[in-house]
């Protein structure tokens, strides 16, 4: 079901609805597979001392036209063993057709599947919007099943009152699911947000930022120096290309957790405790 959520025209977000398209392809052009998309290249496999401090951090799995589970994006369990976290774009283009239905996906983590409860799921856009965008570009689910007992959740994301505007701050940009031009199946790095743009009716803003991003970074956390999450990475302007950090023509785009995305995740939670 599609519900709540807000949207904003903004012009910014052109660049956007071009990269989000190429996001959702199952395979990366040969340009993206070799290379970062900045010159700088800090990525490291993830540790299990990594998972431990950055827990719930979990991969979405769809099954290909032939059957065969592929990893898709990053996922994250939130608050509880049975909710789940991750873009909306892993299921609807940019005009909000249906692309990818969620009954051929899975949550993985811990080294197993968990199958979704596919009724529960909810879309961070409006039912009369027309296009997807980064502040909504969000989807809550539930998990037909909670997790194993000794896998923990993220908790409830509190992070710092980030002030918008053009601000450098330190992050972590965590990637269960790895990417594309990555050797590895996993990534994680040191990073900087550099913008945080205006708020969107919603309430959820923006954050530009220079974390290298290939296919499967999708639903990547962004994390605070503390370790706690801040935001979630949507797509990068220009994946085709390696260049340096530019405000306005080469960067990442993430959507903060706050307003309605941090109220629908504590109202889900408060519904499934009671």
């Amino acid at each position: 079901m599609m519900r709540g959520g807000g949207r904003i025209a903004d012009a910014g977000l052109r660049g956007f609805r071009t990269a989000i398209g190429a996001a959702l392809l199952l395979a990366a052009s040969a340009a993206a597979a070799v290379a970062a998309l900045y010159p700088r290249e800090a990525r490291r496999f993830m540790a299990e001392e990594d998972f431990r401090r950055y827990p719930g951090a979990g991969v979405l799995t769809c099954r290909t036209e032939e059957g065969v589970p592929e990893r898709a994006a990053a996922a994250w369990l939130i608050g509880d063993r049975g909710l789940v976290v991750l873009n909306a774009h892993n299921f609807v283009d940019r005009k909000l057709r249906p692309t990818h239905p969620i009954d051929d996906c899975a949550f993985s983590i811990g080294e197993k599947e968990y199958a979704f409860d596919i009724d529960s799921l909810r879309f961070g856009f409006a039912r009369d919007a027309k296009s997807l965008n980064i502040t909504d570009d969000w989807a809550l689910v539930r998990l037909r099943d909670p997790v194993d007992a000794d896998i923990a959740p993220q908790p409830i994301p509190d992070g710092p009152a980030l002030p918008t505007g053009v601000e450098t701050l330190r992050v972590v940009m965590v990637s269960p699911a790895g990417h594309s031009n990555f050797r590895r199946a996993t990534s994680i790095e040191e990073c900087q947000i550099r913008q945080i743009d205006a708020p969107t009716e919603a309430g959820i803003r923006r954050a530009r930022h220079d974390c290298n991003d290939g296919y499967g970074g999708s639903g990547s956390g962004i994390f605070a120096d503390d370790g706690r999450l801040i935001a979630m990475h949507s797509a990068s302007l220009d994946m085709n290309s390696r260049r340096d950090f530019d405000m306005e023509r080469h960067f990442g785009m993430a959507l903060l957790f706050e307003g309605e995305l941090l109220d629908a995740i504590r109202a889900n939670l408060r519904a499934d405790a009671r």
